[in-house]
């Protein structure tokens, strides 16, 4: 099981193989192995491929966790957790929730970049080799993490050819055929002759075989002969390796090169080069535009300059369409270097933070509509850079505010991330950091009210709702009054007060509807039928479906899917089984594409009680199963939330298989990945996996399933321990088989195809 998130510099792997042999026996006979070396030198590659190597080795999977984003230390176990797609509840620290999750499984972790946050990860690192004897640890530092039992492999330069070789025997060496797979895609027809392989050779000799020196070099192949580069590298390497006499020599040529490089850009390329180091993570164009913009760039230009230092290697184009952006991590400390000595880097770092605020507040007013789905994708992308915007605004003096309007919003998409608590905690901060008197406190305390309740704190919940209700009542704000009343609705349903819930929302909905409060209105019509469920089951059904039909008419899936859990619930309790399994099947399938943890954990609980009490009891006990690993990932328990239907169902199927065949189907459950649990709960058996009426191979229809997810090529290349070129290749094959432009079109083929 590969994650979602990215590593930052995987591309197609040249050479290495020597290297990832002895890095693989390493990890065979030690738990921990670090990968050491100057930046620039392949770490990260060279881990890259090793993961890819051993996807298979290790039962429950291979995670590649990118460290470059964390920001502060503190959060690396929180980061860890998210990666493991792990729900904190409220009081749980990261770390206890990870090593509680990792104790019993096998598998390889890779944190990448550990050198910025050397000692959180070695701290971190010691509590996992202790307390989960099955996890075996792979990082990549540019020193070694001191952490007994430790293995280091410094990862050398790529080998170069003595100055004897034959030409015919340069290809041999990883440098040269690495230096030829980039100087052919800066200049087509490019390839190694008897006429310049002297010259390659002597390239490739004096940049100390570093990759990244290399690959910089062989960018300039689109502008500059090869004769060309090397005489102007030469006379800035003698210029420039003599600064620092304590400095490694490969270092000093590394950063040589980097500079020489840099000094060859126009001024235009210079500033974006500098002005972009403030992304985290990868980032769209009409971001650079906003933030990279202005102060000699004209923003018009923006386009041009990013295409030629995409050329040029500085930056990195992810994917053949709604194309993103990223540095490679030494390079952006260069760029950082620049911004702080141009005294612009507070500037820039608000131009980021501005651009984020505004899409966010875009994407709260846009969240109810037909763009729900795509800006769930666009979020999901811009995640590292969300968190960077909302930390600044946070730390910097003066911008409180602004925190504060951007930790209330979109509070979908973080609950659909499974990171409730992260959002509740910058939230909080927040509040604490604006005055008593903010006219917008009282909504922030309701909404960290709803975050709370979603992690079970119901104490948490009812203080912060006691004085979101009295600040309310003070400022006559009927909104956020109306918003508390929906959470404490949802208090009073887990209480089994079904009356007070339904009264609360109810009264809720006409007041959200009086104000126009479309979002706000479904939010409270879910929580008035879901409290009916119980006492007046036609009545919740009835509210249910009048809410699923105006969900659809605005365009919203997001609440719509969580009423059909609803309608589900009432129609198996009532008998009606395929009235309620049409309903969660449709939920998950349309959760499915938003890749919902949530969706996950209660669609499949609700297939599992439509399977019990058809009789279908193994398929029952593997749903509960399947549904148990989803649970845990939430950090939730069913018997806790839906007490009635949880036990009756379960104790049904247990009692047809006797405790022991129930726990073997359970146990084969909780073993399917999540994709395979979806497609099992779909009734999507082995064969029909590859429909015959598709004109896609079984690999194309796993890369569309994952496009439709919102995954960027570079994403799917990880989550599918392919190369990336691999799967951009596929996407332009699924798109060429199916007439399709779009990457939104796979999504909208894919959801026809499932509900099919």
């Amino acid at each position: 099981m590969m994650p979602t998130g990215l590593v930052a510099e995987l591309t197609s792997y040249v050479g290495r193989r020597s290297e990832s042999a002895d890095v693989r026996r390493l990890l065979g006979s030690a738990r921990l192995v670090s990968l050491t070396g100057p930046g620039g030198v392949g770490k990260t590659r060279l881990a890259s491929r090793v993961a890819a190597d051993l996807a298979r080795a290790y039962g429950d999977g291979v995670y590649l966790v990118e460290l470059a984003e964390l920001r502060a230390e503190v959060l690396l176990a929180d980061l860890v957790a998210e990666r493991l797609d792990l729900q904190l509840r409220s009081e749980q620290s990261a770390l206890d929730r990870v090593l509680a999750y990792l104790r019993e499984r096998e598998v390889l972790l890779v944190l990448d970049n550990c050198e910025h946050v050397l000692g959180a990860c070695a701290e971190f690192v010691a509590a996992l080799l202790t307390h989960c004897a099955r996890v075996t640890v792979l990082t990549t530092s540019r020193q070694s993490l001191a952490v007994p039992g430790e293995r280091t492999f410094r990862v050398p330069p790529m080998p170069v050819p003595p100055d004897t070789t034959e030409p015919a025997e340069l290809l041999r060496y990883d440098s040269i055929r690495l230096f030829a797979d980039r100087a052919a895609a800066a200049r087509t027809g490019f390839d190694i002759t008897s006429g310049n392989a002297a010259d390659v050779a002597r390239l490739c000799r004096r940049l100390d075989g570093v990759p990244l020196a290399i690959e910089l070099a062989a960018a300039r192949m689109r502008s500059l002969p090869l004769p060309e580069i090397c005489r102007r590298l030469d006379r800035a390497l003698a210029l420039l390796t003599t600064g620092s006499p304590i400095s490694p020599e490969r270092q000093q040529t590394l950063r040589a090169t980097i500079v020489w490089s840099y000094e060859l850009c126009s001024p235009a390329e210079r500033l974006v080069w500098s002005r972009a180091s403030v992304f985290t993570g990868s980032f769209d164009l009409e971001a650079a535009e906003f933030v990279c913009g202005g102060r000699g760039v004209d923003p018009a230009d923006v386009i041009d300059v990013i295409d030629a230092l995409v050329d040029k290697s500085v930056l990195e184009r992810d994917g053949t369409e709604d194309a993103r952006y990223r540095m490679l991590e030494t390079l952006r400390e260069f760029g950082q270097e620049r911004l702080h000595a141009a005294a612009d880097d507070t500037r820039v770092a608000r131009r980021h933070r501005d651009w984020f605020d505004r899409l966010t507040a875009r994407a709260d007013a846009e969240w109810i509509g037909p763009a729900q789905s795509s800006w769930v994708w666009r979020l999901r992308a811009d995640h590292a850079n969300l968190r960077a915007a909302l930390e600044w605004s946070l730390t910097e003096p003066g911008e409180a505010d602004t925190a504060l309007s951007m930790a209330q919003r979109i509070v979908e998409y973080w609950t659909l991330r499974g990171a409730n608590r992260e959002a509740r905690t910058r939230l909080d901060r927040a509040l604490a950091a604006t005055s008593p008197d903010h006219p917008a406190r009282a909504y922030g305390l309701a909404t960290s009210a709803q975050y709370s309740i979603w992690l079970s704190d119901i104490p948490g919940t009812l203080t912060r709702l006691d004085e979101a209700d009295k600040l309310a009542a003070a400022r006559g704000d009927r909104v956020a009054a109306a918003f508390a009343d929906v959470v404490r609705a949802q208090v009073a349903k887990i209480r089994l007060e079904d009356g007070l819930s339904a009264e609360l929302a109810g009264a809720a909905v006409r007041i959200f509807h009086a104000h126009g409060d479309r979002r706000n209105e479904l939010r409270a019509r879910l929580h008035q039928g879901i409290a009916n469920t119980a006492d007046s089951p036609a009545t919740g059904l009835r509210l249910l479906r009048e809410m699923t039909a105006r969900s659809d008419e605005l365009g919203d899936t997001y609440y719509r899917d969580m009423a059909l859990f609803g309608i589900a619930m009432i129609e198996v309790m009532a008998g009606s089984l395929d009235a309620a399994e049409a309903a969660a099947r449709t939920a998950l399938a349309s959760t499915r594409l938003r890749d919902s943890r949530f969706g996950d954990a209660y669609h499949l609980e609700t297939l599992a009680w439509c399977a019990a009490r058809r009789g279908e009891s193994e398929r029952a006990a593997t749903l509960f199963g399947a549904a148990a690993t989803a649970w845990d990932l939430l950090g939730a328990d069913p018997a806790a939330i839906m007490p009635r239907p949880h036990g009756r169902f379960r104790e049904l199927a247990t009692t047809a298989l006797g405790a022991h065949g129930f726990g073997e189907a359970h146990a084969a459950g909780r073993a399917l990945s999540r994709e395979r649990a979806r497609r099992y709960a779909l009734r999507e058996d082995a064969d029909e996996v590859r429909d015959r009426r598709s004109p896609l191979s079984a690999r194309e229809l796993e890369v569309a399933e994952l496009v439709a997810q919102g995954l960027t090529n570079r994403e799917i290349a990880v989550r599918l321990v392919i190369a990336p070129r691999t799967a951009d290749t596929h996407v332009r094959h699924i798109l060429t088989k199916l007439g399709f432009g779009k990457r939104a079109q796979i999504a909208a083929w894919m959801a026809a195809r499932a509900h099919r």
